[in-house]
């Protein structure tokens, strides 16, 4: 059954209805009245709902419209509260058999029954009166009558803009009519793909001018989003100068056919702006027939599957657009601000870069920017720091800002509304917060706002979101595993800006700076329902804001604060993250949290700081998710291990595994910063945890510690990651090699401190197998040739303790490593790790960064045969020797790299 998802508009509305269909199931049937009011709310609401979803898919509301939904969604996040606290009252779902009817007997006393019926009672009314101020306002009639503004085409400007006013165009151009003017006759797509405010439609438009000439006909067509392909079609028979008696076709499938046999035996240049799905490329591709012509369409896209879709799947066709490099975003601004590129004021030059930083690269951000700047003529510091402080605030207002907005909000408007309010979320982390992809899904998962439509595990659908908003471009990946696996993204200041914009006017997210933003919270006539605190370290706390706290359900801290808010306040939370780096020996108390019965998800990252927790957290049966990353904590609850949905746990340091780990049988994920402080008992015991697929451990073990995690991990048959830190050891982990039955589907293995004789056979049988990092005493071509044929590959590091000066390197075999992109290769004990490995022709195809570390026995060698890794761009080389010996090694191996067919770069480091 599909989980119910809440939704940025309409709020809760879905999982309440799910909540009073609970209510009116038979285990309710003891309780006089309770169906009878549940049944009413359920179809009075589901009545107002099917409305809220036709609202929620128009661009533009009536004002009434919008209010009348505003406080339906407020109204939705009050009721499920009052729910949540009469199905806690009742014993919940989750309660064991025979509790729902002892609670029954003991509701019986009029008291009680009383406060349940008059609270059933008020959610009546409450719904009564939205129902009836819908009907007085004549809410429905909106949906018809809701006037549409015809605004100007915001890429209208970019399509004439003058090259001569063009900054960092240049190259991105040269290489794009390098791809179009080549000697291919047969039909060719190159799509330009990006971020909005890129540039695409600028670069696609002086590829256009620079090339038409070349084409008997030539078209530049800009799409929406919801195009009308007949009327679309029938302006491109008139840019094609197609004869009128043709364009008199009505029919779309008419008008294809007349497009068609009009391009047959012509060569054409048509340019696609802004294409936004496949299925509107699929109709218009059937007007360009593939002839040998050499003809040629441009596509603009801000979707990565649309832009590979339109190019058949064929990579080399896609240009993906850059942000501006600095000196360039430098002169585009100071042109447009002081008419010079090279004319900057010095008592500007600091703020300019403040400003700059915030535009990231994007061309429009920084010529919307500079243009507001510009108008103003601002000619005072403290005036342009007044405006970009304000800049968020005038996102909306700011008439030369609305274009940059508009732009913005395309991208927006054109999310599936599941994605939403996931995109939404990523206002509660401040600017230039790296963002951990599993960080993200897992809170997006306790939020509710991920569906299991097909019975799919519930945190892949939302791997599946996030993979969405990256091939948007509504995020940008930060770091990955290969090409395909982002693990961490950041969020565009300028879309950021949107986003706080956006959770302001659904009421959405709040956030604030220090404690007084908290009090003026709380004094606005919104409640505030997810709150994100960036405070300094001078913060001072106000009075009277513990009310204000009461609804929130997300509260997320980055940054240092005296004063700790009032997790009791806290009664509907589902969300808790502090992320910061207090001083060593702060102490952070949530004893609270034990009260919190409706937390999910509690996420700790406080290295330095000792956190006290409740020593009973049973009665949290919904929390899914506890990370604690910290130095130490004190009463670590043991009862943790009866907690019935935990699947995510990271321990604090100093913290074995729980007694009675394996009862735990929900846990998926599980860290332990010091498994040497566990019971043998319970190491065992990870064997029972079947259903885990993240293992991390770290810290200093035994003999007998490494033979039973081994003896577990050998049981985990759905295992995805291994990590494993240990100290430096010269302990051989011989049962490593038995491994009878290892995880195929694990993807990464990280194995650093168990120092292993030789790669094991069944590293081999690892066919999802991804990454890998391993200490090995010595390095074999047979042992080269096992991981080589991974069909999966993509990182490999290897430490390497033994090389034997009578042998030979390990010979990487033509073939091998098939899409190997990152390889790093180290010494342990001080020897050559240059000459641990030699490349024959045709192996590593892929391979664009060679990591390796030269030690002080380093005696002029190069790694033989690097000139057959013919994909390499980059040198990554760590130094462990004498300045002297550096510069060496610098002089030998850019000398290699100037005669390497691809001229890598070379980063030397320490």
């Amino acid at each position: 059954m599909s989980a119910p998802i809440v939704s940025a508009t309409i709020g809760v509305m879905n999982p309440l209805i799910s909540k009073l269909a609970t209510l009116m199931g038979d285990e309710y049937t003891k309780l006089t009245g309770v169906r009878r009011q549940a049944s009413f709310l359920k179809d009075e609401l589901s009545t107002m709902k099917a409305l809220l979803e036709k609202l929620e898919l128009m661009d533009e509301l009536d004002p009434l419209a919008k209010n009348w939904r505003d406080h339906v969604r407020e109204m939705s996040y009050n009721m499920e509260n009052c729910i949540d606290d009469f199905m806690r009252d009742l014993g919940g779902t989750d309660a064991k058999k025979g509790l729902i009817k002892k609670t029954a007997k003991r509701l019986k006393t009029l008291r009680k029954r009383h406060r349940i019926a008059h609270r059933m009672e008020e959610l009546k009314v409450l719904a009564l009166e939205a129902n009836e101020r819908r009907m007085r306002y004549k809410i429905d009639d909106c949906i018809n009558s809701t006037s549409r503004i015809v605004l100007v085409d915001p890429r209208m400007s970019a399509i004439y803009k003058e090259a001569a006013g063009l900054v960092g165009i240049d190259g991105p151009k040269k290489e794009l009519v390098s791809c179009l003017t080549d000697s291919q006759k047969n039909l060719k797509v190159v799509a330009i793909v990006g971020f909005g405010g890129l540039g695409k439609t600028t670069l696609a438009k002086q590829v256009y001018d620079e090339i038409g000439g070349q084409f008997s006909c030539k078209a530049f067509m800009s799409i929406s989003q919801r195009p009308d392909m007949a009327s679309l079609f029938r302006g491109l028979q008139l840019k094609l100068g197609m004869k009128e008696e043709s364009s008199h076709a009505r029919e779309v499938q008419d008008i294809v056919g007349c497009l068609r046999e009009h391009l047959t035996h012509k060569r054409y240049l048509v340019v696609i702006d802004d294409l936004w799905d496949q299925s509107t490329w699929n109709i218009m591709s059937c007007i360009f027939p593939e002839v040998a012509n050499a003809s040629r369409i441009i596509v603009t896209t801000r979707i990565d599957d649309v832009a590979i879709w339109a190019c058949h799947s064929d990579c080399e066709c896609v240009y993906r657009m850059r942000p501006l490099k600095e000196q360039d975003s430098r002169k585009l601004f100071f042109k447009r601000v002081f008419g010079s590129e090279y004319d900057c004021p010095p008592q500007f030059k600091a703020v300019s870069a403040e400003i700059l930083k915030k535009c990231g690269g994007l061309p429009l951000a920084i010529i919307t920017i500079a243009s507001l700047l510009a108008s103003r003529q601002a000619r005072s510091k403290d005036e342009w720091e007044s405006i970009i402080n304000s800049l968020g605030a005038k996102f909306a207002a700011t008439p030369t800002l609305k274009e940059m907005r508009s732009i913005l909000n395309l991208s927006y408007m054109h999310l599936p509304l599941h994605l939403r309010p996931c995109l939404l979320y990523l206002g509660m982390y401040p600017e230039d917060h790296e963002i951990l992809m599993r960080d993200l899904v897992l809170q997006w998962v306790a939020e509710g706002f991920v569906s299991n439509t097909h019975g799919s595990d519930m945190v892949d659908v939302a791997k599946s979101y996030f993979n969405e908003l990256i091939n948007r471009s509504m995020i940008q990946p930060e770091k990955s595993i290969g090409d395909e696996v982002v693990v961490s993204c950041k969020v565009h200041d300028m879309m950021l800006d949107l986003i706080v914009s956006k959770c302001a006017e659904e009421n959405f997210i709040s956030v604030a700076h220090n404690w007084e933003d908290v009090a003026r919270l709380h004094a606005s006539e919104h409640k505030v329902r997810r709150l994100s605190l960036n405070p300094s370290s001078n913060d001072v706390a106000p009075r009277a804001i513990h009310t204000s706290m009461s609804q929130v359900r997300s509260f997320s801290q980055f940054g240092e604060s005296k004063y700790a808010p009032l997790l009791s306040l806290f009664k509907y939370l589902r969300v808790l993250v502090y992320d910061f780096s207090y001083k060593k020996g702060t102490t952070l108390d949530l004893t609270p949290i034990g009260r919190l019965f409706q937390l999910r998800y509690l996420k700790v990252v406080a290295f330095q700081c000792i956190v006290h927790l409740p020593t009973k957290i049973r009665e949290l049966v919904h929390l899914e998710t506890l990370q604690i990353a910290s130095r130490s904590a004190q009463n670590f609850p043991s009862d943790i291990v009866f907690l019935p949905r935990l699947s995510q746990l990271t321990l604090p340091k100093g913290i074995g595994l729980p007694q009675g780990i394996k009862s735990i049988k929900s846990l998926c994920a599980l860290n332990c910063f010091d498994i040497g402080k566990s019971s043998l008992e319970d190491i065992d015991g990870l064997g029972k945890l079947t259903n885990l697929r993240v293992l991390v451990f770290l810290g200093k073990v035994t003999v007998e510690v490494v033979d039973a995690l081994v003896s577990s991990i050998g049981k985990l048959c759905d295992l995805r990651l291994l990590i494993v830190h240990g100290e430096p050891s010269k302990h051989y982990c011989d049962l490593i090699y038995s491994l009878s039955n290892p995880p195929l589907h694990i993807e990464k293995i990280y194995i650093r401190g168990w120092l292993l004789k030789r790669i094991p056979n069944w590293i081999g049988d690892l066919h999802c197998l991804g990454s890998l990092s391993l200490s090995v005493e010595h390095l074999s071509t047979e042992e080269v040739n096992v991981v080589g044929k991974l069909p999966s590959l993509v990182e490999l590091c290897l430490w390497v303790t033994y090389i034997p000066e009578d042998s030979g390197a390990a010979i990487a075999c033509t073939g091998l490593f098939p899409i190997l992109e990152d390889l790093r290769l180290f010494s342990e004990d001080g020897d050559d790790a240059t000459i641990c490995m030699e490349f024959e022709a045709g192996v590593m195809p892929n391979l664009r960064l060679l990591g390796l570390e030269i030690c002080d026995r380093w005696g002029g060698a190069m790694p033989l045969g690097m000139e057959h890794l013919l994909a390499l761009e980059h040198i990554r080389i760590c130094v462990r020797s004498s300045i002297h010996k550096r510069r060496d090694v610098e002089t030998a191996f850019r000398t290699a790299a100037d005669v390497h067919p691809k001229h890598p770069s070379i980063t030397m480091f320490t």
